[in-house]
């Protein structure tokens, strides 16, 4: 009897012990804004590829467009 009361005595004092060390996670709200700064170069190349005859009529009617 007396072992089983030390060994109980021994899972309290540890679970106790093992409770104390859980992780605890806390979100907070930051003070400032939160700011990004992006710098971002965006660079277009269009190719067109135009049949013979309508490249010869864009240049014959150059006031198209």
């Amino acid at each position: 009897m007396q072992r089983h009361i030390t060994l109980l005595a021994g899972l309290l004092l540890g679970s106790t012990l093992l409770w104390g060390c859980s992780p605890k996670v806390q979100v907070s709200v930051p003070n400032e804004p939160i700011t990004i700064n992006l710098n971002v170069k965006i660079e277009h190349k269009i190719l067109i590829k135009v049949d013979r005859e309508i490249d010869d009529l864009l240049n014959d009617k150059s006031g198209l467009f």
